[in-house]
């Protein structure tokens, strides 16, 4: 070290993050030298440098810094955080890393701490907005509520179009949603698997989005992967024990519109047995209510005053360090969610333990074990549907004027449900007591791998995980309802696991030829699942509520299924690159699959991607780059994956069973299976670039995709006379083609001082169905009664159709266009159903801004769905019921002249006929199950201020000298503001099902929630 130049001085001091977090292991040296040290586990360094030199920081995964020494013997520094990493090394398929820059496809990756951050109980909800192409459609039955992730774009009309979730390498059931979407009795939405993971455990989340991205995942891959890395044990300042705690306060984020001037009855006339709100204009009039006793007459916020403040609280212990070549992490963590839905309730434990170690002569051998246990608890899941169990349908029909806290208690001497009139409506506090159902899901995820380093360039792995699970579900449905005299029970249990064995040899190394390096990969898998199901109901039960199976009036029902699916497969990849700037990567899998036929039982997948690293060549070749430009990158990829078939979709196989009488009867289905059906094949081209700006300062990345799936397994209809109502079939091509931006900008740092990070995700996705089978035009995705969802051939995918209001036709008509009333002045539907609307949006957009000043931290994300348009249930049944706002515009219900024109003797003639604001709406909203579809299908727009998060780390002099390490304290607030909607209160995002790929269709969903989360975070 040449010291010449100036007086060697001794400094010391501390690098710290941006929020005040020692860094250890940061890199420091003189420079112009090689004199250096690294800071300890407190981030403290000591170096002997010249006092007129420079000191160079730094550390992978922050900006670089050179600091003058000028004579100073302390010099504290903050290194700030890198927009993205150049070299950044990425989670990719199979849970190989990779350099980022090599990648020829779109990937993002989110940390854990912005996971954990939302605080949601599901984690699926912590990705909305967050990643450009991803949807997350949710459900609102609840705490334990399912949510339906989907990536670019739907591919399949049968499949669930969800992507592969695969946990540290291991593949796991994300089962979605309710197993039946009837209108009028869907069963209970039990959640998604996705929900189980504790978001606590979590390292990282990497999205891989486009088709080349999934390839090596082959036929379960088609709708694309996310991979989550749990933690795996770090080193730790201190014994490495990290306790949290987090408090929740749950109330009603919006719910719909309601008249509040108008109350019990019909056309104006009071009746305290009405099921409607068409009665007299609310002014305080004294009357007698349906107990007989005498009140004023005055309106009620039912919806508010039925719905408790819920209350969550989380617990999380967890320790976490390293021991040499040992990595230890186990953790414990509660949920005890109880929702503002009365009776509602979500329990959760979640156990971790891993270890990983490196072992053996010359440490070539390498092992890391996890085992992951997962036990949740639901009590009174919402029973949603148009049925007399439906609470929150009750509510928002039930007659303004009436208290609904009157009919709490909600049973009489004799234990009979105490309810108003002669409806079959189940009294709301009746149902959460009484009309009962729970369930619990013991879950297992296991994951084990060894791994032998041959040398540098060269190892070998072998991988086994499983994921189990026990579901064991209760219902309980006491006497003295209109649903049943005496009560009803039943019983159920799902036993599900799938168990994966993989082998790996990888082989990578720089320069093999001059400047060409390459990489190697060759692998296979053994995937094996197995479902089964046993179901058993009491029916009507002798002894009123003995609950027990043998205690029906008729033998208890029983039902049992079994689904068994096996896939061998081969895989491997090549990589090809020169000189660290030019990759060209190519791979391959096949797969042989047990539900496809012998003929068509193996099928291939292969993928090529490249990528050119425009700045590195120009630098590298001894060009000039201009100062503003700090990376450049250019990619693309083309690659062949698929939607897998389901098992028993090849041959037709009896039924057996026992009629009311116990006679055994037996059958067969009604389709007509085809041993020569495929699975889905999707083709996927995508082309890309990516920028960094003014030293990072500013980074984005474009992607341009279109994908196109072919070979749509279809139920093509035929002759009910064949005794088959229709026959599985290959065919149909649904095309997805969009843009995707990424952007992430350092709008102001300041090292040690105030830092605004911005992050854009945006995307535009158009979803076709380009052709479906010869001679077929329409295929149903769901819907009911006069509202269908449609993917049509030729049209987006997920076509609103409806009926309209009937309208004159004739266009030589000057009334062509104006609506077609009856004889009594009233709006018609047209029997013909029409395009009404696509369930589609036309763009997403995701803005989070992140603020730091020292050790506090404020972000807050904004983001929005545009364009696509949904039919609104809750909507058509208020009007019907006279409780929506709509119904008495601006408090009044005057008499109303109906723009229009009626037939006459051949011609028409204009409307002059004045008819009740009752009649018209009944007109409107009472026609068939449904009302006149096109009244009640809107714009589905809607922007939202999805959550706030403020946090402070208190500075590390606050707790010096006591067992803390550190300490946090933060606020969540979650569903802040919706700041744009056009569904009358209704939200938007309360879709009917998430188990169906008809999402554009909402149902009487309880009113979402917004939360209030404090949490404090201590590690010692």
């Amino acid at each position: 070290m040449d010291m010449q130049q100036g007086k060697s001085v001794t400094v010391q001091g501390t690098v710290q993050d941006p929020g005040g977090e020692p860094i250890p292991g940061v890199n420091i040296v003189v420079g112009g030298t090689t004199q250096g040290t690294i800071t300890n586990m407190d981030g403290e360094y000591t170096l002997d440098a010249p006092s007129d030199g420079t000191l160079v920081f730094s550390f992978i995964g922050f900006t670089s810094q050179s600091v003058p020494v000028e004579g100073r013997s302390t010099i504290n520094v903050t290194l700030e955080e890198e927009a993205v990493g150049l070299d950044e090394v990425v989670v990719t398929a199979l849970g190989i890393k990779r350099e980022r820059k090599a990648l020829g496809y779109s990937m993002q990756e989110i940390g854990g701490d912005e996971v954990l951050e939302s605080r949601e109980a599901n984690v699926a909800n912590s990705l909305s907005g967050k990643v450009s192409g991803l949807q997350v459609i949710k459900s609102s039955a609840g705490p334990a509520a399912s949510s339906k992730i989907v990536l670019r774009g739907n591919s399949s009309l049968t499949g669930d179009n969800q992507p592969l979730i695969v946990v540290d390498g291991i593949p796991v059931d994300n089962f979605t949603g309710a197993e039946n979407n009837d209108y009028w009795n869907p069963s209970l939405d039990m959640g998604n698997g996705l929900g189980d993971i504790n978001p606590e455990d979590i390292e990282s989340m990497s999205v891989l989005k486009g088709a080349s991205a999934a390839a090596l995942y082959g036929s379960r891959a088609g709708n694309g992967v996310i991979l989550i890395t749990t933690k795996s044990g770090k080193e730790q300042k201190g014994v490495g024990i990290t306790v949290s705690a987090s408090l929740g306060i749950e109330s009603i984020f919006t719910n719909p519109d309601m008249q509040k001037t108008f109350g019990q009855g019909t056309e104006k006339t009071f009746d305290n047995q009405s099921t409607s709100s068409w009665g007299p204009k609310i002014e305080g009039q004294e009357l007698e209510m349906w107990d007989g006793q005498t009140r004023p007459l005055q309106a009620y916020d039912n919806v508010g005053n039925y719905f408790d403040t819920g209350i969550s609280q989380d617990y999380s212990v967890s320790f976490q360090q390293k021991y040499d070549n040992t990595s230890v992490y186990t953790s414990f963590t509660h949920k005890d969610d109880q929702s503002m839905i009365p009776g509602s309730d979500l329990k959760r434990t979640n156990l971790t333990a891993r270890v990983s170690n490196v072992f053996g002569p010359n440490e070539k051998w390498s092992m890391d074990t996890k085992v992951q246990y997962i036990n949740t608890n639901a009590q009174n899941r919402p029973l949603l549907g148009v049925n007399a169990s439906n609470a929150y349908y009750t509510m928002y029909l039930l007659p303004v004027s009436l208290d609904i806290r009157k009919f709490d208690p909600s049973v009489d001497e004799n234990g009979n449900m105490i309810w108003y009139g002669s409806s079959s409506q189940v009294n709301p506090y009746w149902g959460a007591n009484y009309n009962l159902n729970e369930d619990s899901r013991d879950r297992f995820i296991l994951h084990s791998s060894l791994k032998y380093e041959f040398n540098d360039w060269l190892n070998a792995e072998v991988k086994g995980g499983s994921d189990r699970y026990t579901t064991n579900t209760e219902s309980k449905v006491y006497g003295g309802s209109p649903l049943t005299p005496t009560g009803r029970y039943s019983l159920g249990k799902q036993v599900f696991h799938e168990n994966n064995f993989s082998a790996l040899i990888n082989a990578s190394r720089d320069n093999l030829f001059g400047k060409v390096g390459g990489s190697a990969m060759l692998g296979g898998n053994l995937m094996a699942r197995k479902n089964s199901g046993l179901k058993s109901n009491s029916g009507e039960l002798e002894v009123p509520n003995l609950f027990a199976l043998n205690n029906g009036v008729d033998n208890p029902t029983i039902s049992e299924s079994f689904v068994e699916k096996k896939i061998n497969s081969l895989y491997g990849n090549v990589q090809v690159n020169y000189d660290s700037y030019l990759f060209v990567e190519g791979t391959f899998r096949n797969d042989w699959s047990s539900t496809l036929s012998e003929e068509n039982r193996s099928f291939f997948y292969p993928s090529v991607t490249t990528s050119l690293i425009a700045t590195d060549m120009v630098d590298k070749m001894g060009g000039t780059l201009p100062a503003w430009l700090t990376f450049g990158k250019i990619r693309a990829s083309y690659a062949e994956v698929g939607n897998d078939l389901s098992p028993y979709q090849l041959y037709n196989t009896y039924w057996i069973g026992k009629d009311p009488l116990g006679n055994t009867t037996a059958g067969v289905d009604d389709i007509l299976f085809n041993p020569n059906v495929r699975s889905e094949l999707i083709k996927s081209l995508e082309f890309g670039a990516e920028l960094r700006l003014f030293s990072n300062r500013l980074a984005l990345d474009f992607s341009w995709y279109k994908s196109n799936a072919t070979r749509q397994l279809i139920n093509l209809p035929m002759d009910p006379q064949s005794g088959y109502r229709y026959k599985k079939i290959n065919a149909g091509d649904i095309q997805n083609k969009g843009i995707e931006l990424m952007a992430n900008a350092h709008l102001i740092k300041q090292p040690g001082g105030f830092n605004w990070n911005m992050q854009i995700n945006y995307s535009k996705n158009e979803n076709t169905v380009e052709e479906l089978a010869e001679d077929v035009q329409t295929y149903e995705l769901g819907g009911f009664d006069n509202v269908k969802v449609m993917a049509e051939a030729g049209a987006m995918y997920g076509e609103i159709y409806g009926t309209t209001f009937l309208r004159v036709t004739d266009e030589n008509s000057e009334h062509y266009g104006e609506l077609l009333l009856d004889g009594n002045g009233l709006p018609q539907a047209d029997p013909e159903l029409k395009k009404l609307g696509n369930q589609q949006p036309d763009a997403m957009l995701g803005v989070i801004n992140s603020f730091s000043y020292k050790g506090l931290n404020l972000s807050f994300q904004v983001d929005g769905r545009f364009g696509g348009e949904i039919f609104s249930g809750t909507n058509q049944g208020m009007q019907l019921a006279g409780t929506a706002a709509v119904t008495a515009p601006g408090g009044e219900r005057e008499d109303m002249v109906v723009d229009g024109v009626y037939e006459s003797s051949g011609s028409y003639v204009v409307n002059d006929q004045s008819v009740t604001t009752q009649q018209y709406w009944t007109a409107v909203a009472g026609n068939g199950n449904v009302g006149i579809v096109e009244a009640n299908v809107y714009d589905a727009t809607n922007i939202r201020l999805r959550n706030i998060n403020l946090s402070y780390k208190l500075p590390q002099r606050w707790i010096k000298g006591s067992p803390l390490q550190r300490a946090k304290i933060g606020m969540t607030l979650n569903n802040v503001w919706l700041i744009h909607s056009n569904l009358n209160g209704v939200d938007p995002e309360s879709v009917f099902a998430t188990g169906s790929n008809a999402v554009g269709f909402e149902n009487a969903a309880p009113p979402t929630s917004r939360t209030y989360l404090f949490n404090l975070t201590l590690g010692f």
